[in-house]
């Protein structure tokens, strides 16, 4: 079977960033599985699992614009030290989820000077060219309730 719209889709990865640094892998772990079609993986990627089959190994370079897109300045804010209640030391690399007008905000503290603290509200790998190595462990036919609900149930079925 090849990979079309409502295929769930079994793959191993391993996504490196442009000087071959290892960014994530499923190597030792179940390979990730996801519903073709439903946008529950980036764009770029999506795109070129398209008409693969079970066994397929591909090699497929995503862009920003195709992945986690380009950096936004206007995620990137100074806010005050006290905005972080309860936190001691706040340092580089903690994450926090911010309330905005837009609904809630994953940002990473990047900076820390005296009572400022710069956040960022960009996807970390946002502005970043993706190199997938990807090998196709299964594809089959969604269920109807997984073609309802937008996504893959586990095992034992719904798993929300």
């Amino acid at each position: 079977m090849q990979i079309a719209q409502n295929s769930v889709v079994a793959f191993h990865y391993t996504l490196k960033n442009d000087s071959g640094e290892v960014l994530d892998s499923s190597e030792g772990r179940d390979p990730l599985t996801y519903m073709h079609g439903s946008g529950n993986i980036i764009p770029g990627l999506e795109k070129e699992l398209e008409g693969k089959a079970t066994g397929d190994k591909l090699q497929v370079a995503v862009t920003p614009e195709e992945g986690y897109g380009e950096i936004q300045e206007g995620l990137v804010q100074e806010v005050p030290r006290d905005a972080f209640q309860g936190v001691e030391d706040v340092q580089p690399g903690m994450q926090f989820q911010a309330q905005t007008q837009g609904g809630p905000l994953m940002v990473t503290v990047t900076q820390v000077e005296g009572d400022t603290v710069t956040v960022d509200g960009n996807h970390p790998l946002a502005g970043q060219n993706l190199n997938f190595d990807v090998e196709i462990a299964e594809v089959r036919e969604a269920s109807e309730e997984e073609v309802e609900h937008g996504h893959v149930h586990g095992e034992g079925g719904v798993e929300h």
